[in-house]
């Protein structure tokens, strides 16, 4: 790939290195692609609906019924040591270790119709294209790449809620863009539920798809039209057969047929072109209607300027960087913050039309009055520090998130905010319910200027849904036993900390019993503590510790995406509690140092499909988010220099500039956002707790400009790659001492100074 602007030259000038460039030059959508494929590398503004990016193959999800393990690896459609590309699908979710959408697959192609995509091995017996990395350039809200079987240049952009393609096909009088109405990302025979377009036009189609797939009942609804009138069409129905076929049969609905209807569908779009021709696209979604992709359409992309659409974003792209200014060691750790940042900024997703409709949970049309609506809430990783890193740095769309789970819990018949939901649904994935977290949290630093009240009632009707993963028993016996979930410590641990945030909402709204009651049960955590192994332990419903049992092994032992080893660290809320169950400040100071040291034999994450070798220090798994928090619990035992030095550590293991820049999925901006607080020297432990501990900053320098119009700016003096310990820290002056920055100092504005040092300050 041509990455001129990514490429590790000389090291700039100590000083004015973020002013040489503009900051989108520093951001690499290709980082962290490599080996899990979970990020994609197309155009998108920030936050946008539609996220438009190359698919590089066509994994089902299942052969045979039986799930396929490679699938896995195209999460977000795009892998980067694939040689083909598949065509140019609208929707995409950034870092998950789960799947769905890659809604409206578009390819152009020429030569003979092709509308099946062939295999990677034969692309030539479809529309599928080989490309090379040489012919490809990718940065915000752009990307451009040559397909070499068809002999054409794709470049791709961006609206909000609009997908533009440009297209310079050869002189043709057979060029075609194919339309494969039954790709998706997690595929399935039985996925597509219903799909139908209506051709208006020699230039426009509108339609819509629905799927069964992480999200049970998503519709997408769209329209296209291109900039060139099509010659001809054609679709093909690829429909199981069925004993009742209706009437419909009286037409000939494969040749230039105007109403199309189908479990599965594709079509083509033919056209004559000539030598350099440009056939440009837009493609826009919606929630709600055809009638409103189009309206989405006409209002954000009235014409075909696609430069001015793609400069648009660009400078969109500006606005969200700019919003931190730093100054790093080097131009790779240029490149991996603005990289993150620019992650972080990718989801959730704008979910709601121009007029401000969407479907809701109850499949139901609203109107978001008062705030814009969100969808894509991947919860159980986001809740831990990139919500936090809403609340500093994009508090306002932040509170409409929160706005947006509100929205949620009042369309659902179960009385529960959001777990993991995305497109009207709840796919209820992970553990936990920490969207009490994220609205807690909103709360407690004022971010969220809705009914605090009304939240808090949210929040207990969620953690009281007695039907939802043992909570119920949670409520009745102080855990989740052994027998009611496979993730029964995880579960009982992270209900606890969850519970921890309703009592501080409570505590400030002056809810006396309330605060009493998840008070009560935020140290249900204890329940699970096994003191004569010195780790959390499934139990089951007698009360008894489970017999056989690995603390090393990540698979059926009570935990979701870790051991006990590191899921008996999981109390961010009460570490001074736990430290002391632990056997107190020694032994727990072992424990930690054990967990960085350690060898972690391959039988225990080898059949992990989300974890190398490569996202593991010792027997920290950073990729997996429980243990975000843990580097900084060296605070609280007196060696505060060991958090420093793990924490740089971890940043210089587990993010690096390249297609296999992440030690793990970025997982919707958590793995990104860790990065980001990490660097600019302090992180948050226990979102809820207004209160960020520090630890050692990256930056040499950085200024972040706050909504409010104050700004704060973080200086590492003495910074250097073996610099990385703290000697000391102040906050305007004044010398900070317990490792601990409140969030509301924060907001007021001012300067973290950190003096470096190559020595510990034991």
């Amino acid at each position: 790939m041509r990455l001129g602007k990514f490429l590790l030259i000389a090291l700039l000038p100590s000083l004015g290195i973020a002013q040489q460039k503009k900051l989108t030059d520093y951001v690499n959508p290709l980082i962290g692609t490599a080996k899990m494929g979970h990020t994609f590398p197309g155009a998108t503004v920030p936050f946008g609906s539609v996220q438009l990016s190359p698919d590089t193959d066509t994994i089902p999800y299942d052969f045979n019924g039986k799930y396929t393990k490679t699938v896995y690896e195209y999460c977000a459609g795009y892998q980067y040591k694939d040689k083909t590309i598949v065509g140019f699908s609208h929707t995409h979710f950034s870092g998950t270790g789960h799947s769905d959408l890659g809604d409206i697959l578009v390819m152009p192609t020429q030569g003979k119709v092709q509308l099946n995509p062939g295999t990677a091995d034969r692309p030539q017996d479809g529309y599928r294209s080989p490309f090379s990395h040489d012919h490809e350039e990718a940065s915000p809200n752009y990307y451009k790449v040559k397909l070499d079987k068809h002999n054409i240049l794709a470049e791709l952009t961006t609206s909000t809620r609009v997908g533009m393609h440009r297209y310079t096909f050869p002189q043709s009088a057979d060029s075609h863009i194919i339309l494969d109405l039954t790709a998706g990302i997690y595929n399935h025979n039985d996925k597509n539920v219903w799909t139908v377009v209506r051709v208006l036009n020699d230039s426009t189609l509108t339609g819509f798809r629905q799927t069964n797939g992480w999200a049970r009942t998503r519709t997408v609804y769209f329209a296209i039209k291109t900039s060139k009138a099509f010659k001809n069409y054609g679709a093909k129905y690829y429909d199981k057969e069925i004993p009742y076929k209706g009437f419909w049969r009286k037409f000939n609905q494969t040749d230039n047929f105007p109403d199309l209807a189908a479990h599965n569908m594709k079509m083509h779009l033919d056209f004559d072109t000539k030598e350099g021709e440009q056939v440009l696209m837009k493609v826009a979604l919606s929630p709600v209607s055809m009638r409103n992709a189009l309206e989405n359409m006409e209002t954000e992309t009235p014409d075909w300027n696609f430069e001015g659409v793609k400069n648009a974003g660009v400078q969109a792209w500006e606005k969200e960087l700019g919003k931190i200014k730093a100054v790093m060691l080097n131009e790779a750790d240029m490149v991996n913050f603005y990289t993150s940042v620019y992650h972080a900024s990718l989801m959730p997703t704008v979910y709601m039309d121009v007029n401000g409709e969407y479907k809701g949970l109850d499949y139901e049309i609203h109107q978001a009055k008062g705030f814009t609506n969100y969808t894509s809430f991947s919860l159980w990783d986001t809740f831990r520090a990139f919500h936090p890193w809403m609340n500093l740095v994009n508090p306002s769309r932040n509170a409409d998130i929160v706005s947006s789970m509100m929205a949620h819990y009042d369309q659902s018949v179960l009385g529960m905010l959001p777990i993991w939901s995305h497109y009207a649904n709840d796919n209820w994935c992970m553990s936990g319910y920490h969207s009490v977290s994220v609205v807690a949290d909103a709360i407690l630093k004022g971010i969220y200027k809705g009914d605090a009240d009304a939240a808090l009632k949210a929040c207990i009707s969620t953690a009281n849904a007695r039907r939802y993963e043992g909570i119920g028993e949670y409520i009745d016996l102080g855990y989740v036993p052994d027998e009611a979930s496979t993730s029964s410590v995880s579960n009982t641990l992270e209900y606890a900390y969850d519970d921890w945030c309703i009592a501080q909402v409570a505590k400030k709204l002056g809810k006396a019993d309330v605060e009493a009651e998840f008070t009560k049960r935020s140290n249900y955590w204890r329940n699970l503590y096994d003191e004569k192994i010195g780790f959390m332990r499934p139990k089951d419903r007698a009360g008894k510790f489970r017999a056989t049992f690995d603390v090393l092994d990540t698979h059926g032992q009570g935990f979701i995406e870790g051991n006990s080893w590191n899921y008996s660290l999981y109390v961010p809320h009460d570490p001074k509690g736990l430290m002391e169950v632990m056997g107190g400040t020694k032994r727990f100071e072992g424990y930690l140092d054990s967990l960085f040291s350690m060898h972690l034999p391959d039988k225990y994450f080898e059949q992990t499909e989300d974890i190398t070798r490569e996202g593991i220090i010792g027997n920290y798994v950073h990729g997996n988010e429980p243990s975000h928090h843990v580097a900084y619990l060296y605070n609280i035992t007196g060696s505060p220099w060991k958090t420093q030095e793990r924490v740089r550590q971890i940043i210089r293991h587990q993010y690096n500039n390249g297609a296999d820049g992440l030690g793990g999925n970025d997982d919707c901006g958590q793995m990104s956002a860790w990065y980001l607080f990490t660097a600019l020297g302090f992180y948050p432990v226990a979102p809820g707790d207004a209160h960020y501990w520090l630890g050692s900053p990256l930056v040499k320098s950085a200024t972040v400009t706050l909504e409010n119009g104050k700004s704060v700016k973080v200086i590492a003096k003495n910074q250097g790659e073996k610099n990385v310990y703290v000697s000391k820290v102040t906050w305007n002056g004044k010398e900070i001492k317990d490792y601990k920055l409140a969030h509301a100092d924060l907001m007021a504005g001012g300067e973290l100074e950190f003096v470096m040092s190559r020595k510990p300050k034991k």
